[in-house]
């Protein structure tokens, strides 16, 4: 037994006499009037600070509220104290589970008037109210209709949102499209890419994915990928012509990417053009080796690709150097 468990035991052993040396000595009673008075003192005095920071906060109808369940409180342990009529305790305490009821009542729709509240989301939709009508809906499982009441409400996202939980793809990758292009905000692009793939519209998704990469052009490597799921060979090129233009940018300033562009040089058939890509990565990678020993493995790779398996062996070699120093230092 652990020293919490065995903590935990002895509090509980310790409570339980304390009661039970209350009812043998004090009574039943004055259990129950105790177990109330600490109760409702402890809530007045939450409920007292409360008040105090809302009215301070100029939050006048919640600080009324705190206000009132303060002295409601007050009142109960009043009564807990002189017990002269406890059966207000009980008022009390009814008063206490309404509130929280309604409250949570409340929260679950914050933003609906009572009326809305009480009528089905039919009732709704047949006078206009639709996005109430599509709240209830949702809550339901009724996305479609839920969908359909958000578009003639103009919330397009919740609507989208609806689609994609009722497994409409098509619907709600339209609607990100759309979205897109109103707002002007790519993110809606890759939404509707992501979506488009779940409907198992290829082409659809790699034309979302291209209107996204041309913001994020890493992702032309994926149009790419699509593109050749698709079969569209000709719009695979111009996708690879696009991140090979990329990948040429970047390793200007970092020359790991030259890996990247020779094996994009070689799928677009620009086989001398990748040879030489590829022999300055295998160049880079030799000079980061004399740095960190771990790139050997890289240099290796690199020199494989190139066919040169003297220039790979050797590299192997000083690899597998490095990593028996390693192990035996660990």
């Amino acid at each position: 037994m652990d020293r919490i468990t065995a903590g935990l035991i002895a509090i509980a052993l310790v409570l339980t006499g304390i009661v039970v040396a209350i009812v043998k000595f004090m009574g039943l009673i004055f259990l129950l009037r105790l177990i109330l008075g600490l109760g409702y003192g402890l809530l007045a005095v939450v409920l007292a600070v409360f008040t105090g920071i809302l009215i301070y906060a100029r939050s006048l109808r919640y600080g009324i509220l705190s206000l009132v369940g303060f002295l409601l409180a007050g009142y109960a342990v009043y009564q807990s104290y002189f017990w002269y009529r406890p059966v207000h305790i009980a008022y009390v305490t009814l008063i206490y589970i309404v509130s929280i009821g309604g409250f949570l009542w409340w929260i679950m729709e914050p933003d609906m008037s009572f009326s809305e509240r009480m009528k089905s989301p039919q009732a709704l939709e047949r006078e206009g109210r639709f996005r109430p009508a599509g709240r209830k809906y949702e809550k339901k499982g009724q996305f479609e209709k839920a969908a359909e009441c958000y578009l003639r409400a103009g919330l397009k996202e919740s609507a989208a949102w609806c689609y994609e939980r009722a497994e409409m793809y098509d619907r709600a990758a339209e609607i990100y499209g759309k979205l897109a292009e109103e707002k002007e905000d790519s993110y809606y692009w890759k939404e509707a890419y992501e979506l488009w793939k779940k409907a198992g519209k290829l082409d659809m998704a790699a034309k979302s994915l291209e209107r996204y990469a041309e913001e994020e052009p890493w992702f032309w490597e994926d149009v790419a990928e699509l593109w050749n799921e698709s079969g569209n060979k000709e719009e695979e090129e111009k996708a690879w012509k696009k991140a090979l233009e990329y990948y040429l940018k970047e390793v200007e300033e970092e020359g790991v990417f030259w890996e990247d562009v020779a094996k994009i040089q070689k799928k677009l058939g620009m086989a001398e053009e990748a040879r030489k890509s590829m022999m300055k990565f295998a160049e880079y990678c030799e000079r980061e080796a004399e740095e960190d020993p771990a790139w050997w493995k890289h240099v290796a790779e690199a020199y494989e690709e190139l066919e040169d398996r003297e220039k790979a062996e050797e590299a192997r070699a000083r690899y597998e150097e490095y990593r028996k120093k390693i192990t035996k230092g660990s």
